[in-house]
């Protein structure tokens, strides 16, 4: 490929990946765990991205393939740490998707949440199949609606006067702040698709780094702004509780007619995001496939779209079962668990490359904020993950050949 991308370009990619739907849903279960000391919970979760994001930079100069961690796990660790990976990674973004329709939902129809979350979930499958990509200019203009509606909220929702008064108050656990530093790492989802920019940077070994840390910066400041004006405007316990933070915040400051405008930016943004981690996933589940991971039969190409049109309907049908069953708090802290699992592996093999503080921070980060999570996100994240191991240990008894 050729190196055309600057600093600003990759930081302005970094931002499209990190600023969309998560942050009008996460701040909700992050305030129930965390209540007014939901900001540091907010700080803790950036600290273990750009962690996370680095040791996937380092990791892709080396390894500059599709498959990510998947990769990187199985040259560095071992197979079975790829497999791990790559499993953790597409059930994970499953539920992560699903967390998206909902959002789509609660924001658009909250008294059908579920319905239009099947719906969208159904006809963007069927973009994606046909071949129709979001497109970079898509992206930015994506990037732009979601940024001016969260200045907006900002600008007309906080109040000043009671910051102080519902920010850092009270009394909560370590646990309540771990685990909504690991709701809140949701909201981060997508930085690390910097790290794959290798090849087309120009000197990568300087661009990559910087723009990780540019964006994730301007990401950590728009959120921490977002986060304090929802705290000032609903106070931790109407935060817990809302459905529509974002727009209850604009409505309870005084200006509901502007609500419609924030579950516009919502829905927007929840589209382009469910969109891309459908097309994701199911490129995942293709290198899986073909490596004998996944049933082969889900790396079939369509002879006219040129898409892997089985893993994606695969990717569609399973997403669209999920947000029929649960709500959207239930998917960000599965998606939240299987994600950070797959990081502790990015982490553990940038490890082995040197330079080992960084990985070693983002790894005991990535283990205790996972852990922190609802009791139910880890026991039924945790069974899952095993259950993919279970699955690579009968296969290699079996005899089934994997990619090495």
């Amino acid at each position: 490929m050729k190196r055309r991308l600057g600093t600003f370009d990759a930081v302005v990619i970094g931002l499209g990946s990190m600023i969309g739907a998560g942050v009008f849903v996460a701040m909700a279960p992050a305030a129930a765990a965390a209540g007014s000391w939901l900001p540091l919970g907010l700080a803790i979760a950036a600290l273990v991205a750009y962690c996370n994001a680095t040791s996937s930079a380092r990791l892709a100069a080396r390894y500059p393939q599709s498959g990510g961690t998947y990769v990187y796990g199985r040259e560095r660790l071992g197979p079975f740490w790829g497999h791990a990976a790559g499993w953790s990674f597409v059930v994970g973004k499953t539920a992560s998707c699903a967390a998206m329709a909902l959002t789509v939902g609660a924001y658009a129809w909250p008294a059908h949440a579920n319905a239009v979350a099947v719906a969208a979930v159904l006809a963007l499958t069927a973009v994606n199949v046909a071949g129709v990509q979001k497109s970079a200019l898509l992206t930015r203009v994506i990037v732009a609606v979601v940024l001016a509606v969260l200045v907006m909220v900002v600008v007309v929702a906080v109040d000043p006067g009671r910051i102080g008064s519902t920010t850092f108050q009270g009394s909560v656990g370590v646990g309540g702040v771990l685990q909504s530093a690991g709701l809140l790492f949701f909201a981060f989802a997508g930085y690390a698709r910097i790290a794959t920019l290798g090849e087309e940077v120009r000197d990568p070994a300087t661009v990559i780094p910087r723009a990780i840390s540019t964006a994730l910066t301007i990401t950590l400041v728009v959120y921490a702004a977002v986060a304090v004006t929802v705290l000032s405007a609903l106070g931790a316990s109407g935060l817990a509780s809302a459905t529509a933070p974002l727009a209850d915040a604009v409505t309870a400051a005084g200006h509901p007619g502007l609500a419609p405008v924030v579950r516009v930016g919502a829905v927007v943004a929840a589209l382009g995001s469910l969109l891309a981690l459908i097309l994701g996933v199911s490129r995942t589940t293709l290198a899986m496939a073909r490596d004998r991971h996944l049933p082969g039969t889900l790396a079939a190409i369509h002879p006219r779209f040129d898409t892997p049109y089985r893993a994606e309907i695969a990717v569609g049908v399973v997403v669209a079962v999920v947000v029929a069953l649960v709500d959207v708090r239930g998917a960000i802290g599965f998606s939240s668990f299987a994600v950070l699992v797959y990081y502790a592996i990015a982490n553990a093999s940038a490890f082995t490359l040197g330079r080992r503080v960084v990985p070693t921070i983002g790894l005991i980060g990535c283990v205790v904020v996972a852990f922190a999570l609802p009791t139910a996100a880890v026991l039924s994240g945790a069974a899952v993950v095993l259950l993919g191991a279970l699955a690579f240990g009968v296969r290699r008894r079996i005899g089934v050949h994997t990619a090495p």
